[in-house]
């Protein structure tokens, strides 16, 4: 394998690294900055006011984007296989 080759099926995993975790890490920033702007109107600071609505969106954000995002890693996948197989 050249080093070519390696930077590209790198940047292919940076990529799909970044397409499968966007959805989730989106979904928490924007409870998070909800959460944080109600606390700061209301000025409660109750930790677990934070932690536990962003808990909760994320695991709805993951059973809804689990197709996808299992889609994306299963196609990553063929492309290295295809390369093994290839030579």
């Amino acid at each position: 394998m050249t080093g070519a080759e390696v930077l590209d099926v790198a940047r292919d995993a940076i990529m799909t690294l970044i397409y499968v975790a966007s959805p989730v890490m989106l979904v928490g920033l924007l409870v998070g900055v909800v959460i944080s702007l109600l606390q700061a109107v209301t000025q409660i600071q109750e930790m677990t006011l934070a932690f536990v609505p962003k808990i909760l969106a994320i695991f709805l954000s993951l059973l809804i984007a689990l197709p996808f995002m299992a889609e994306k890693l299963q196609a990553e996948m063929m492309r290295i296989a295809a390369r093994i197989a290839s030579g």
